[in-house]
């Protein structure tokens, strides 16, 4: 291991942490040590930073809580050891065709993303990944178990993996950010983000390892104090759309053109493509909820 990596052990689990408490574009790499097998969650880019002794040559299997770039950095130092992914989100690691969908992004953008990709997170598909389902369990030996408790939204097959009976639970990209929820690509879904977030405190557990930024929470009452502010992100984003909608009516492209999660301006065709999903979102559950209005035109206003 690089002796400038730091880490912290919780049981059986060893979180090694990222540049900047893992702040994307890297994260935060978890290792489960059971009786009979190693498992890594994710491998972000801290991984390519462990020495082969810690993660080459030690991990069994590597297990995605979610696919997206910055979780599958390390993977081609574990090419012929089983790779787990959801379901939802298992043909996304297997090709780069399903990865292009699970963004959704236009294709030029997409055309322009993949050579990032490559050079930036030593990207590689995976089409031997398996997938598995929500409840599945792994027994790691020794009495040590992972369980995978799907909570969607952030994409379509994002899971908390919890290590029993230990109670410690790796809530991957729903990182307690003051960025917020991301809700962005095609295969993400601000509604299920909303269920999981009101689920997530019924998880089993004692302490809490986020992918990005904030790292662990170790007491109950912190890690719910981060997750409302989170949470209120939304309830924020929404307040934003509706302060605008009151200059009179406007389409999504007017509104994404404003910034909602970047400035106004910001970013590339990948961006602007994210901004018109997240707030499209928003919308349909204002006009669900009858307090937006939605003309044949592409247009939306408030309800008068």
């Amino acid at each position: 291991m690089n002796p400038e990596t730091p880490s912290a052990r919780f049981g059986p689990v060893t979180v090694y942490f990222g540049e900047k408490s893992g702040k994307y574009p890297d994260g935060n790499q978890v290792i489960v040590h059971g009786g009979d097998t190693v498992v890594a969650f994710d491998t972000p880019k801290v991984a390519n930073r462990l020495s082969a002794e810690v993660f080459d040559d030690a991990v069994d299997m590597a297990i995605l809580g979610h696919v997206h770039e910055d979780h599958m950095c390390g993977l081609h130092r574990l090419r012929g050891k089983p790779l787990h992914v959801h379901e939802r989100d298992v043909e996304a690691a297997r090709s780069w065709d399903g990865l292009r969908r699970h963004f959704g992004y236009p294709d030029a953008a997409l055309d322009a993303f993949r050579p990032k990709l490559e050079a930036e997170f030593s990207y590689a598909p995976r089409p031997d990944a398996q997938a598995y389902a929500d409840g599945a369990e792994w027994d790691l030996g020794g009495g040590i178990r992972v369980r995978a408790v799907h909570l969607p939204g952030h994409t379509a097959g994002h899971c908390a993996l919890v290590v029993e009976p230990h109670g410690i639970a790796f809530i991957g990209d729903i990182d307690l950010s003051t960025f917020g929820p991301y809700y962005g690509d095609a295969t993400s879904n601000l509604g299920d983000f909303r269920r999981s977030l009101a689920r997530l405190p019924e998880l089993d557990a004692k302490v809490w390892i986020t992918s990005h930024h904030k790292g662990v929470y170790t007491e109950r009452a912190p890690f719910e104090d981060a997750l409302r502010a989170y949470t209120a992100r939304l309830d924020d984003r929404e307040a934003v759309l509706l302060d605008r909608l009151r200059a009179g009516p406007q389409s999504v492209e007017a509104l994404a053109a404003d910034g909602l999660l970047y400035p106004a301006g910001y970013g590339t065709e990948s961006t602007r493509a994210i901004e018109r999903w997240t707030i499209t979102q928003h919308l349909d559950e204002l006009v669900a909820s009858g307090r937006v209005v939605a003309s044949d035109e592409g247009r939306y206003r408030l309800r008068a």
